[in-house]
Order: C-alpha cells, then sequence, then structure tokens
C-alpha cells in the first residue's frame, strides 16, 4: 500500500487543527506523573516531526524513526527552519534496529501503533522497546480507539475542499478483523491558465487495526512490562466508553 508518500508534503496543511502543542504538554505531563526522570528519548513513527521538533526545542535529546521518507525529509525540513539539529532514521518499527540501549523514553504517538495490524507484530516491537530502554524507563504512546475507529471512522466518508487541496476519505471497516482500510484521494492545485485552476490528483490507500485496551495490556505484560497504566483522550482519567484517544505509559522491569 502507497502511503505518506505525496500525502506527506499536505499532511501539516491538513492536520492545522490539531493541537500538537497540548500533545507535547500530555506526553510530558504522563512522564512526569510516573516519577520517572527523562533526557532522551526514542520516538517512533515521527511523521513530519509535529512531536519530535517541540521536544527537542525542550532540550530533550531525541532521535526520530519513521518508515516514511517523505515524511521525514519534511521533518527535516522543518527541523533546519526551526534552527534544530535532529537526527532522524528511516526503518520500518516492525524492523527496528537501534545501536543506542538504557534509554530513559520511547514515544509514540499520533495513531503509530494502529498501523501495526498484526498483535505479534506488534507485541515483537513491545519487546525491542523493552530491550532498548533501561530498567525503570517509560514508554509512553497512544493509539486511536477501537470505539474510533469502528464506530467513527468505520464505514464513513469525509471530504473538504479548501482554496488550493481537496480531498476524499472514504473507510471501509471489517469488523470480523478489527481492520478499517481508508481510500484517499487528494486534489492539490498546481497551476492557473487562463482563470481556469489545474489540480493534481493522487491516491493512498492505508490500513489500521482497532486493538481494545486489554489486548494491549496484555501485549505490554509479555513484552515485560509493568506499572501500566492507561489514560482517556487527553487526561489522566479513565478511558470512557467513547473515548477516542487512549493513552499508555509503561516501565520496563
Amino acid at each position: 500500500m502507497k502511503q505518506y508518500e505525496n500525502f506527506a508534503y499536505i499532511y501539516d496543511e491538513l492536520m492545522d487543527d490539531v493541537d500538537y502543542e497540548n500533545w507535547v504538554y500530555h506526553i510530558e505531563r504522563l512522564i512526569s506523573r510516573s516519577g520517572k526522570k527523562v533526557k532522551n528519548i526514542l520516538e517512533l513513527a515521527c511523521g513530519t516531526g509535529n512531536i519530535t521538533i517541540p521536544l527537542a526545542k525542550k532540550g530533550y535529546d531525541i532521535v526520530g524513526v519513521d518508515i516514511s521518507e517523505d515524511m521525514l525529509s519534511v521533518a527535516y525540513d522543518k527541523s533546519k527552519r526551526e534552527g534544530i539539529n535532529l537526527v532522524l532514521l528511516e526503518q520500518d518499527m516492525t524492523e527496528l534496529e537501534f545501536d543506542l540501549y538504557d534509554l530513559d523514553c520511547v514515544v509514540c504517538s499520533c495513531d503509530g501503533f494502529n498501523y501495526i495490524t498484526s498483535s505479534e507484530d506488534l507485541k515483537s516491537v513491545f519487546k525491542k522497546v523493552n530491550e532498548l530502554l533501561k530498567s525503570g524507563g517509560i514508554f509512553v504512546f497512544d493509539i486511536s480507539s477501537h470505539y474510533k475507529i469502528s464506530e467513527i471512522l468505520g464505514n464513513n466518508f469525509m471530504g473538504e475542499s479548501r482554496d488550493n487541496l481537496a480531498y476524499m476519505w472514504e473507510n471501509y471497516y471489517d469488523e470480523e478483523n478489527h481492520l478499517i482500510d481508508m481510500e484517499l484521494d487528494f486534489f492539490v492545485k498546481i497551476d492557473n491558465q487562463e482563470d481556469e485552476e489545474i489540480f493534481q490528483r493522487y491516491r493512498e490507500t492505508h490500513q489500521q487495526r482497532a486493538y481494545g485496551n486489554e489486548e494491549i495490556i496484555a501485549l505490554l505484560k509479555e513484552a515485560n512490562f509493568d506499572e501500566i497504566n492507561i489514560f482517556g483522550d487527553f487526561s489522566t482519567d479513565d478511558p470512557k466508553f467513547d473515548s477516542e484517544r487512549i493513552f499508555f505509559t509503561a516501565i520496563k522491569k
């Protein structure tokens, strides 16, 4: 499947309503709540750096990993404009190779783990994260909830038209396998000719998995994590039935 290729270059424009500042604040709040001291961070599925760059500006020693060369290219350009020197690695996190161990913290945000559609692959990632963390190191991540994927996104159509681009987003949810296929069509303005607007069409297909909270907790335990906590949306409260984003923290034994 083509994922985050041409989409990478319009991703930030389409996500301009996302409060990444609050996202970073919440990650730091969950770290503080755990009582752990964090200086270095490995971020998985870092995308265009919307979490990475703010954390780097706060003084953390951070490395970002993503499977998409295009997303990393955007992140690199943004970091240079911000005067930040980022270390960015192009890797599939299900085949993660990282030479540094005894990390303070590993982070994954913005649906990164929803893109891992096999529970065995997700458990493998959790085990690798556990290996990379120091004893007592903290793992902080969030996922789109089962409720959000199945009830809000599932079998739904969304679209929007802006001055320079438009998109259509159609979803198909497989309830038996908890998988959602998302077909995205983008129309990006490339030229004006004699008062006629010219658009380039791009198509990408994305697939995500809806995970239940208990399944995630079980996988974390199998990967030798302890002190597992879950939170609903951007709060420090337990998740509700209709929470759309679930945050997890876990500590390496």
